[in-house]
């Protein structure tokens, strides 16, 4: 909401800047009906993108499920699908190299944000990891679902992000909807889970979730700082060649960071034997770690293009969407119950989501409602201007 606000008050300023030649009635007839607001084909893009990554972690509550123990080794799984980014990145950047633009490049200054906030990401995925081993998906889901509520406060503090009634209600709903699930005695506790484990993975949900919270709005702070463009490339919208750098730059800091974890815990030397006593066998043991990895890419990419192209705030949003059908898979493939405090917290989250959503189209109809009004200013400004000058012409 804060990108919208910015980019909608810097379109009013440059429209008032900007004389006006035509005569009154040509202007009033081009905008007398001011055009909906449509989102991007990119940022439609990336939305599914975040959708199609939701197996991402169901196959990470499938690695531990059946045996998988090394927690520097998911976290590296959901950061380390980065080189799939480079075939079409390079596609992308010949193709526009062709049509006269040559400085599609990250700045470097904007490569080293990146790869700081990379490096800050795998731990997040660290500690997301944690908790992921001892909550069941559902569970881990509606907890990441709370990210939202600290990308609000932290896109406020950085971003300068402006709470409206209907942000705040769902900032709100979204931070009660997952404190119901410690309502009762073990609630949605898995079996053979102690309940200081369980209490523990629960914390590490929430500090993932906060981690996760902090990073969004720190990339697209670096963005805005760093990623100014010059020459003919300034005049576009950053083109998706931006996007798959900057997830690559981070994949690729983060895998660095996620190496050396699993060097100082000595996880590669039992890799092998993990996958001989993997519950669903050797095979499956290397598909589900590969196509994790790709999983987790598309939806990093997805979350990566929605702050580019839109703000923090959206792809936040976007991950909070996950949580239903997070829900619906852990139920069908790992037949995870369905009790009580998870539908009360599914309701209550899916309810701040729907809160927030409608307050985006309050907003947006308010920014439209400014804009038409401005013009008419403008409008009734020249056809004065005009009056006047015939009147004062011998």
């Amino acid at each position: 909401m804060a990108t919208l606000t910015a980019s909608a008050s810097s379109a009013m300023q440059e429209a008032a800047k900007t004389p006006t030649a035509s005569p009154p009635r040509a202007t009033a007839a081009s905008t007398a009906s001011p055009a909906r607001y449509r989102p991007s084909p990119l940022v439609i893009f990336s939305a599914c993108l975040v959708l199609i990554g939701a197996g991402g972690p169901l196959l990470l509550r499938v690695y531990f499920v059946h045996g998988g123990q090394r927690l520097w080794l998911s976290a590296l799984l959901q950061i380390s699908g980065w080189p799939l980014l480079l075939p079409p990145l390079c596609v992308s950047l010949f193709r526009g190299r062709r049509h006269g633009i040559a400085n599609l490049l990250l700045p470097p200054r904007l490569v080293v944000a990146a790869a700081v906030l990379g490096g800050f990401y795998a731990v997040s995925c660290y500690v997301y990891a944690m908790g992921s081993q001892a909550l069941p998906l559902s569970t881990s889901s509606l907890l990441l679902a709370t990210q939202l509520a600290f990308t609000a406060v932290f896109a406020f503090l950085f971003v300068g992000l402006r709470f409206t009634p209907f942000s705040a209600n769902a900032v709100l709903l979204l931070i009660i909807g997952p404190a119901v699930l410690g309502v009762g005695p073990g609630a949605g506790k898995p079996a053979g889970v102690t309940s200081k484990a369980y209490w523990t993975g629960f914390c590490e949900g929430i500090a993932a979730a906060a981690l996760a919270g902090l990073v969004l709005p720190l990339v697209e702070v670096a963005m805005e700082r760093y990623g100014r463009r010059t020459g003919p490339a300034a005049r576009t919208p950053p083109p998706y060649s931006t996007v798959m750098q900057m997830q690559a730059v981070m994949g690729a800091a983060g895998t660095i960071v996620c190496l050396l974890g699993m060097a100082i815990k000595s996880d590669f030397g039992a890799l092998r034997s993990e996958a001989a006593a993997f519950g669903l066998g050797k095979t499956n043991y290397y598909l589900v770690l590969v196509w994790d990895a790709v999983s987790w890419q598309l939806l990093n990419l997805g979350i990566m293009g929605l702050i580019t192209c839109a703000s923090s705030l959206l792809a936040g949003i976007m991950i909070a969407v996950l949580l239903p059908l997070s829900q619906i898979l852990a139920v069908m493939f790992l037949h995870e119950k369905f009790d009580g405090p998870k539908g009360i917290a599914l309701v209550l989250s899916l309810w701040g989501f729907a809160s927030y959503m409608y307050g985006e189209k309050v907003q947006q109809k308010k920014l439209e409602a400014q804009k038409s009004e401005l013009q008419q200013q403008q409008q009734q400004q020249v056809g004065s201007e005009t009056g006047d000058l015939e009147l004062a012409a011998p």
